[in-house]
């Protein structure tokens, strides 16, 4: 396969760890706040969330597009191994203004270079299993439909970002006998990490976690542990949902947001309100610190009913994130990025 060119007058180079956050981050914003995206990293959090680890190395795993010296696109790759196989995910981004020039696809041509090579370079995950690229986008961006189908990609799953109104009635689901939520101390902090890991075992393509995620994890600038509802049964973290608000995103959304980004219940406690005590529990919280709108992310076929149980809850679809995949033949000739 023959690389997309880049439009005239743009140039592809390495992402610079060094100097390129605060850029970057900007440009992020920019293309966030035309599409609605309640994303707007600061580069301090960009920077945290691209923290090196064993399948992301910003140096060699990003690429920035330019023109007239400014950057007007992005693209990075990752590689997780996700059940048998592994899947090197694409994030691209293209300032409005620049958009329909052919950058983006010049960028998607870059990642899936940089994926292939990465494995031959054993950097890119374990080259005896299958390899798929994909990425995700959302139903209200106009554009990446067409760049994934000219690109040979399919659709393979969707799932909604949902938010409710913190002012709105919350329902009355008390913790179910036997429970009990605690604060969160240190020392808990890796029995909370792996019981949310074990919990997501069975979802949709889970990925394997490493020592990484559960260092940026807890070491993000916005941490705030007083958020997370934490639910025991005697010395074993049945269930959690572990909060987080933005404060600095916050200011530039104009809205007091609060994300449950990661709602999880062990097998051996499902099915017995645990879930809905911890939401409601959550929401009361976030009403006191004058939270406007909760907000989460779900699979759409989720097997344990999340869905259902966010939508008694009251919450509702606000977007649609569509994922998009195809195999990454290894042996393919392509230039090396």
């Amino acid at each position: 396969m023959t690389p997309t060119a880049a439009p005239p007058g743009v140039t592809l180079r390495a992402f610079d760890p060094a100097s390129d956050f605060s850029e970057i981050a900007e440009l992020i914003a920019i293309a966030h706040s035309h599409d609605g995206i309640a994303w707007i990293p600061s580069a301090e959090e960009l920077a945290h969330e691209w923290s090196p680890s064993p399948g992301f190395c910003p140096a060699s795993d990003a690429v920035v597009a330019e023109s007239a010296g400014h950057a007007v696109g992005l693209a990075a790759v990752d590689w997780r191994l996700r059940d048998t196989k592994v899947v090197h995910n694409i994030e691209i981004w293209v300032r409005p203004d620049a958009r329909r020039q052919g950058i983006g696809g010049a960028l998607l041509g870059w990642a899936e270079d940089r994926a292939r090579a990465s494995v031959r370079m054993g950097e890119g995950g374990p080259p005896d299993v299958h390899h798929e690229v994909g990425g995700w986008g959302d139903s209200l961006v106009p554009g990446h439909a067409e760049l994934a189908a000219g690109h040979g990609y399919r659709v393979v799953r969707y799932g909604f970002e949902m938010r409710r109104a913190v002012d709105a009635p919350i329902p009355d689901a008390p913790l179910p006998a036997g429970f009990e939520v605690r604060p969160v101390r240190p020392q808990d902090h890796r029995r909370i990490w792996d019981a949310d890991t074990e919990a997501f075992q069975d979802s949709w393509e889970r990925g394997k976690r490493v020592e990484e995620d559960y260092l940026r994890s807890f070491t993000a600038p916005w941490l705030d542990t007083t958020l997370w509802q934490v639910a025991w049964d005697g010395d074993q973290v049945a269930g959690s949902i572990l909060t987080a608000i933005h404060a600095e995103e916050n200011e530039r959304l104009g809205l007091r947001i609060a994300w449950l980004d990661h709602v999880s219940v062990g097998r051996p406690w499902r099915r017995r309100g645990l879930a809905a005590a911890l939401i409601a529990s959550t929401l009361r919280i976030l009403r006191e610190r004058a939270i406007e709108v909760a907000a989460l992310g779900v699979d759409a076929e989720n097997p344990s009913g999340a869905l259902a149980l966010y939508e008694r809850l009251g919450f509702t679809r606000h977007r649609t994130g569509i994922a998009y995949r195809k195999d990454l033949p290894l042996n393919a000739d392509t230039a090396s990025p």
